[in-house]
């Protein structure tokens, strides 16, 4: 890229009813770079890690004592629940894992309640929660690997549910860093040739415009995301970094004031003030 812009750390968050990927950028003025999400790249929960310490997982940060209590105890209720109450038990523990941002761990026991109940809803799941492992992954060989169980298990939804177009995208996404990554691009332009005005479809055209240095047609999709919701703030912001990047710096300066009045994110703030620097 030229001179900044764009390590991918996916994030999933709701918007619009849909999981929303967000990747957040690394802003780099003057190489310095301001980092959106703290990562760790240890071990994915596996079969042979079901008494791993919960704080070997994505994140950074250890457990405090009560979370780490909380975990044992739902632990422990999955490994004595009964196969009835086995499903609900894993649920349960891939929900806290998750909340405590240790996605690896929250991935393997959104499998397991998948693998006892394999119903379209318990698939995309597991497919959620091994893309948002897939997205804090650092270590390329660990990326694959979550890249491969996430799309594996959206696979299995779509399978029963072709019309899972969040899910599609999400899957799009892992083929980008992969041996084949216009089989992603292909898949993300099929969705939109199925829905024009998909905003997660067009957000990831965007991304991906963006790491090519196609900026000018990153613009064009984040145009679109925000003509159809002009309250998607994550799109204004990338349009404004595109828009610096072009060189267009006064529409760029009027957009990024206007998500740093709406946008609560403080790492997006942070990257606005690193932006507005080059902007003087």
């Amino acid at each position: 890229m030229k001179r900044s812009i764009i390590l991918v750390c996916v994030s999933a968050v709701a918007l619009v009813g849909t999981l929303y990927s967000l990747p957040k950028v690394v802003v780099n003025t003057k190489n310095q770079k301001v980092s959106t999400e703290q990562t760790a790249a240890q071990e994915p929960a596996s079969e042979g890690h079901l008494a791993e310490s919960a704080n070997n997982d994505h994140s950074s940060q250890a457990l405090t004592a009560e979370q780490q209590q909380k975990i044992e105890t739902l632990r422990t209720g999955y490994n004595q629940a009964t196969a009835g109450d086995r499903i609900a038990a894993a649920a349960k523990l891939s929900d806290a894992f998750a909340q405590y941002q240790k996605f690896d761990s929250a991935a393997y026991y959104a499998e397991q309640a998948a693998l006892l109940s394999p119903t379209v809803e318990s698939w995309l799941r597991a497919g959620d929660r091994y893309y948002e492992a897939f997205g804090f992954a650092v270590d390329e060989s660990k990326a694959k690997r979550m890249g491969e169980k996430t799309r594996e298990y959206y696979q299995k939804a779509l399978d029963q549910n072709p019309g899972l177009l969040a899910a599609k995208a999400n899957m799009a996404m892992t083929y980008v860093n992969s041996a084949s990554p216009m089989q992603g691009i292909m898949m993300l332009r099929e969705i939109l040739d199925t829905d024009p005005t998909n905003e997660l479809a067009l957000f990831n055209l965007g991304i991906l415009s963006m790491r090519s240095n196609q900026y000018s047609k990153a613009v064009e999709r984040f145009q679109q995301i925000i003509l159809n919701n002009p309250s998607n703030t994550k799109a204004q912001f990338y349009l404004g970094v595109s828009l610096v990047e072009l060189g267009r710096n006064d529409e760029a300066r009027k957009v990024l004031a206007e998500v740093k009045k709406k946008e609560t994110d403080p790492v997006i703030q942070q990257a606005i003030v690193e932006l507005e620097q080059r902007l003087k």
